[in-house]
């Protein structure tokens, strides 16, 4: 499975390592330069003892599953029912297309991999390995295959969509395992070695140097913040492990950056800090503990920061707060920038959700705030995270394409930022699949050579506010934008809600209109 952002991302369902030598210091220094590092141990001669103590532990996981299939149409079903003839097995004759018919189905299945971290058999891999096909529920049945080739059945322990977990059970004892290791200790530059099962061939080790830390591939929630590698990593290695010198797991080998699908050397591992605590809780037969806020969040990229008069990635903004929820309770409002929680600054490699989410649950901490130009800090009691469905019902429907307005739709006299605008009425919130509530403004067009349009903005999108400050007429965009020129500001803040998905923050420049 492959998303894209810039280039493919694979979800991992191995190659020729490669070692880079420890210069030694050179014998005379610039100046200006830093202080000579003291080089640790060198390069290994050989990764041979380590993988030769290491690869019984790693596992061949192969999953089936049958799914249904949609029935092809025969040309000649009518013909034999009309004339008598023999009706292909599991259908009767006089009945109607799809009736009386035995449903259609095909078997599917998957290779991955995973690593033993018990005697008895329990053993970590991904979720999206043993998840269905069609997002829910689990494959029909889990084969796990040691080093040796002994097979066994497994069960599912417990799964975690949230971090991509799952936790497995094989009937065994004396098994071979490994040991959790301390990611928080890895460093960019450390050697790292992965083993596992890419595109099914079995046990393959790799060697590379941990690339990054904390890397981030969407953008979004607590688990969005991996350890990247150029150890080969392919389709196969899912859930496969990523060892430290010592032997010790430090990341669940789970995705990788690809614009072909195969490894260009961007690998990516769940560190073992959030991937160790889900997996003791599975194994307690517990549902993860993990703070929450309830509250959706938005980075302060460049152009939201600039319509704040903030520094950008500094801060995160929120576009919405769930009514009931610890957020709410404590008064955060919509439109204000987080920028520290418990003590903790908020940065791209330290998102407010990261910190929420690795919070005790119950406790209370501060979070302090910019609103209006004005820190405040406000004391929040952190709540127990939802599951998955929970928070998909609060998400709501897919976005509307925007499309619904009619053509005879009146333009607004004036335009701004690129944008003919048109307060809501009724007719145009049931065309557009609006909350009845709503009040705001709606797109009706875009110049396609606009900011706005290369932020995304589209036809039937409705902005509710300009620079946290409700509208509902075009008279009053207007007046927004004209203010914050006059401010001296480059961009504008808006608030803009498309169909039943959540509203969201989006900064547009309007230094060129």
């Amino acid at each position: 499975m492959r998303y894209a952002y810039g280039v493919a991302m694979a979800l991992l369902l191995g190659g020729t390592a490669f070692s880079v030598a420890t210069g030694q210091a050179g014998a005379q220094v610039a100046q200006n330069a830093p202080s000579a590092i003291v080089p640790r141990a060198g390069a290994p001669t050989s990764f041979a003892d380590l993988a030769a103590k290491l690869a019984p532990a790693v596992v061949n996981i192969s999953t089936k599953q049958r799914v249904p299939v949609r029935r092809q149409v025969d040309p000649f079903e009518e013909f034999f029912r009309r004339f008598g003839g023999q009706l292909p097995p599991g259908q009767e004759q006089g009945q109607g297309q799809g009736q009386g018919q035995t449903p259609q189905t095909r078997e599917t299945g998957s290779l991955g991999s995973g690593f033993i971290i018990s005697p008895d058999g329990y053993i970590v891999t991904n979720n999206h390995l043993i998840q269905g096909v069609n997002g829910t529920g689990t494959v029909d049945s889990i084969t796990i295959t040691l080093s040796d080739r002994r097979e066994y059945p497994a069960r599912v322990i417990g799964r975690d969509t949230a971090s991509d977990l799952a936790l497995l059970k094989i009937e065994g004892s004396n098994l071979p395992y490994v040991n959790w290791g301390d990611s928080q200790r890895a460093r960019v530059g450390d050697w790292v070695v992965a083993i596992g099962n890419p595109y099914g061939l079995g046990g393959t080790v790799t060697a590379g140097i941990i690339s990054a830390l904390h890397r981030g591939i969407t953008g979004l929630g607590a688990y969005d913040r991996y350890i990247q590698t150029d150890a080969s990593i392919n389709m196969g290695n899912s859930g496969g492990p990523m060892f430290d010198m010592a032997g010790n797991v430090i990341g669940v080998n789970s995705a990788l950056i690809s614009p072909t699908g195969a490894s260009v050397g961007i690998g990516l591992a769940i560190p073992a800090e959030a991937a160790k605590p889900v997996i003791e809780a599975l194994r307690r037969g517990q549902r993860p503990a993990r703070g929450y806020l309830g509250v959706g969040l938005q980075p302060l990229e460049e152009s939201i920061a600039a319509s704040l008069g903030l520094p950008k990635d500094r801060g995160e903004i929120v576009r919405s707060v769930v009514p009931g929820g610890p957020a709410a309770k404590a008064g955060l409002q919509q439109g204000d920038v987080i920028v520290r929680v418990n003590g903790q600054d908020v940065t791209p490699d330290e998102t407010a959700s990261y910190v929420i989410a690795n919070t005790t649950v119950g406790s209370r901490v501060p979070v302090e705030i910019i609103r209006d130009g004005r820190r405040q800090t406000l004391q929040v009691q952190v709540g127990q995270r939802p599951t998955e469905e929970e928070l998909a019902a609060q998400a709501g429907g897919a976005p509307d394409e925007g499309e619904a307005l009619g053509e005879e739709a009146p333009v607004a006299p004036g335009t701004a930022l690129g944008l003919s605008l048109q307060s809501l009425n009724p007719q145009i919130i049931r065309a557009l699949n609006l909350p009845a509530d709503v009040r705001g403004v709606v797109i009706t067009s875009i110049d396609p050579g606009s900011d706005a349009a290369d932020k995304g903005l589209r036809r039937g999108d409705v902005i509710l506010s300009v620079n946290r400050v409700a509208v509902t007429s075009p008279a009053q965009v207007l007046s927004a934008v004209d203010a914050a020129r006059r401010a001296g500001r480059t961009s504008v803040l808006l608030l803009i809600k498309r169909g039943q998905a959540p509203e969201a923050f989006v900064g547009v420049d309007i230094a060129n209109r």
